[in-house]
């Protein structure tokens, strides 16, 4: 594409914060460490993680970059950056999540292939931006629409990206055009993050931000969008990214007999203690990690909870025993601003933050787990849910306890 290039090497890479977990150079891939992530609600940019199959495109001329929209359409366009600003700009807060977030604690059931990601391959963010359903009104395609007159059933987002996977070609993906077509699905074409312009690692100069929906429909870098018949014939929809039981192993596999991974199951990850000592207020903070060494006593617990599909969070449960017994977490997004599972002011394509000050006893197990607005409730053992791609481990985060003192320091 005139304007967007892929390089052929890493020589070019953009700078990162040194703060991040890097779970792979070449291809870059990072996530923050599980203190930093949930210290705010929307997650600076630095900290918001960084996932890539190869290196990272560079504008050579933004005055040349443009999308082009074809397919199964009757009227087929280039738009420009220029044009795509000349359309209303929506701001929409949404999370979006690598499909394989948690896959190390998959891995210790049975090794899985993938990117060793902890628990921390999400982020949330405030997207700015043009929404996909008034992009394809210029090519004649009606809101809520399901099929063009032409057949097209499917939006194909083709990214300027080259992955080996594609054998060098594109990065590419797809949703169903009743869902690009519907504005309340806030599907953008998003040029901005945080208020900033969006920068080269998130997808500069445009990607697009399907909310609810694992992060890898989210492509970055376009460089098309093509109205097809069936969904994506791309390896990241057909071969990677889709849910097989735990009998499933890379000697019997039959990538189609599953659909590809859309929306996200509910979950929720536990991330910091806070310590009260005394009447102070001073407190000793403990970043969470699987096995920790902490100081028994009275702490504030906190984490995130995450459900797909718009479908907000009901309830967010923990447990210091290990299950036996259990506590309601109190949980927010905004300041000063009550957080109801379906109501108008909270986000629902956003995470929410969750804490409870709870007593800690000797040798505790600590446990979270989440319930949606749909009741859907996270699975108790990562055994039931193992998957060979190592993806959607929703399973209950466990904090196992061992008793001493942690590092005193302010109140966070």
């Amino acid at each position: 594409m005139p304007g967007l290039t892929a390089p052929s090497d890493y020589a070019e890479e953009p700078p990162r914060h040194p703060a991040l977990r890097i779970n792979s150079k070449e291809p870059f891939n990072a996530e923050p460490h599980r203190s930093a992530l949930v210290s705010s609600y929307i997650t600076p940019v630095d900290f918001f993680y960084k996932r890539n199959h190869g290196p990272i495109p560079k504008v050579d001329d933004i005055s040349r970059y443009s999308v082009s929209i074809s397919g199964l359409v009757n009227k087929h366009i280039q738009l420009s950056m220029d044009d795509i600003r000349m359309l209303p700009k929506y701001n929409v807060t949404a999370t979006l999540q690598c499909a394989g977030n948690k896959r190390t604690a998959m891995s210790k059931v049975r090794k899985v292939r993938g990117v060793g990601w902890d628990v921390s391959a999400l982020g949330n963010a405030t997207w700015g931006g043009a929404k996909l359903s008034d992009v394809l009104e210029l090519v004649g395609i009606h809101k809520l629409s399901s099929v063009t007159s032409l057949g097209g059933k499917h939006v194909e987002f083709v990214s300027v990206d080259r992955c080996k996977e594609e054998k060098g070609g594109p990065y590419k993906a797809s949703i169903p055009l009743k869902q690009a077509t519907d504005p309340d699905a806030d599907v953008l074409l998003a040029y901005e993050m945080n208020g900033e312009t969006i920068n080269r690692d998130h997808g500069y100069p445009l990607r697009v931000v399907v909310p609810g929906v694992i992060g890898a429909r989210s492509v970055k870098w376009l460089d098309s969008i093509n109205i097809i018949k069936e969904e994506c014939q791309g390896f990241f929809m057909q071969k990677d990214y889709k849910m097989f039981p735990p009998t499933v192993d890379w000697d019997n596999i039959n990538w189609s007999t599953r659909r590809p991974q859309m929306d996200f199951p509910v979950q929720s990850s536990l991330f910091y203690l806070n310590f009260f000592l005394d009447l102070t207020k001073q407190s000793a903070i403990c970043t969470l990690e699987d096995v920790d060494v902490i100081k028994e006593g009275k702490a504030r617990i906190a984490g995130y909870a995450v459900s797909g599909g718009g479908r907000g969070i009901e309830r967010v449960d923990i447990s210091v025993d290990g299950g036996k017994t259990w506590v309601e977490a109190h949980r927010y997004q905004k300041s000063n601003v009550p957080y109801v599972s379906d109501g108008a002011q909270s986000d629902k394509w956003a995470w929410v933050l969750f804490e409870a000050t709870l007593d800690i006893p000797p040798n505790a197990e600590i446990v979270a787990k989440a319930v949606d607005s749909a009741a859907n409730i996270q699975p108790e053992k990562v055994e039931d849910i193992w998957n060979l791609r190592g993806i959607l481990n929703t399973s209950w985060h466990r904090i196992k306890i061992q008793n001493t003192s942690c590092v005193s320091r302010s109140k966070m």
